[in-house]
């Protein structure tokens, strides 16, 4: 899990889950980095809780406009080709293409042809929730269906892959 540190003045250390969903962990100074660490995986449930309330929260309200969508494209085609060849190594997969498009509820989709199209919007969301995604429809290149071996699949490149899911809720 990623999270920035803030040191400060502090007496106690708190986890803070900011509007635009990032993990914030507050300590005083000269804190101990692995007692930081052993303090945030100790509180995963609470901050994962948090986090996807936090998202809920975020995309119920929040309408991106015409220049952050533009921007959120760019950030799409910045790092979506990364991960797609990566996993697709993994996974011993090829696809195609890759497109993007703006939907809101689609996050992902795989043409019968191998093409993937992602949506910009995803780029809101984790690196956790976007690697599920990709690894999603990569693994419709295999199995165009969501078949149990569909989801064994997916689950060989992913084991947390529920967990991940529930990010995008």
């Amino acid at each position: 899990m990623t999270y920035d540190i803030i040191f400060s003045s502090r007496k106690t250390l708190a986890i803070e889950i900011t509007k635009d969903a990032k993990v914030l962990v507050r300590a005083p100074y000269r804190y101990p980095k692995n007692r930081i660490e052993n303090f945030v995986s100790t509180h995963t449930d609470w901050i994962e809780k948090h986090l996807k309330r936090r998202l809920e929260k975020n995309n119920k309200s929040y309408e991106p406009t015409d220049e952050e969508l533009a921007l959120l494209k760019e950030k799409a085609r910045e790092i979506i080709p990364q991960k797609v060849q990566y996993y697709a190594n993994l996974m011993g997969v090829e696809p195609s293409g890759i497109g993007y498009t703006y939907a809101k509820t689609r996050f992902g989709s795989c043409s019968i042809k191998r093409k993937l199209n992602f949506s910009c919007r995803l780029m809101l969301y984790p690196d956790e929730a976007i690697d599920y995604v990709v690894v999603h429809e990569l693994a419709h290149i295999r199995h165009m269906n969501h078949s149990k071996s569909f989801w064994s699949f997916v689950e060989k490149t992913l084991p947390d892959y529920k967990e991940r899911r529930k990010l995008l809720r």
